[in-house]
């Protein structure tokens, strides 16, 4: 919600069809697309709530929480504070190098929205960057290793197979 004056005014949420939730990919849960996103689509806007000084304190610096949080300008004006995105917003993992997902803060509405940076294919995993001051993780996509698939491409091991069309199936007229 946004404050105009002394009201406080709905706050526009959206959230693009086609994305899933997945639980069991190579780092965890990650947000996937189940069709083509176009560059540019606002894929989420998630709602955040900002935590105080000693709610980080106590609440999320010692706990997972951390992880999951944004740095937040102090609503009472002190020093940077932390928020969590709820919705979407805290499920989208890290990626340097595939990014494809930018974000950016609406401090009045007490929003981050999620853009998609370059059109996103279907079982596409959604990232964005963490940036490199938080990753409590070695980044592997600054490593010069890979990942073994066990043979399977990463959409193949995710599962996430399933929403692949093959070009012929496009064609066919009983297909789908």
């Amino acid at each position: 919600m946004s404050v105009d004056g002394d009201k406080l005014q709905p706050s526009p949420l959206s959230r693009a069809e086609g994305l899933l939730l997945h639980a069991n990919t190579p780092k965890g849960r990650g947000v996937f697309a189940s069709q083509t996103i176009p560059k540019g689509t606002v894929i989420d806007v998630s709602p955040v709530l900002v935590f105080n000084k000693d709610e980080v304190e106590l609440h999320t610096s010692q706990t997972i929480l951390q992880h999951y949080t944004y740095y937040w300008p102090d609503p009472a004006g002190g020093a940077q504070t932390q928020a969590i995105a709820l919705g979407l917003g805290s499920m989208f993992n890290h990626s340097t190098r595939k990014q494809n997902v930018i974000w950016s803060r609406d401090i009045a509405a007490g929003t981050v929205i999620y853009t998609a940076h370059r059109d996103i294919l279907p079982g596409e995993e959604l990232c964005i960057s963490y940036g490199n001051a938080r990753l409590w993780f070695k980044d592997s996509d600054l490593e010069d290793e890979t990942i073994d698939l066990k043979g399977k491409d990463e959409i193949t091991q995710s599962g996430l197979d399933i929403f692949m069309v093959s070009s012929s199936d496009e064609d066919d007229p009983t297909q789908g």
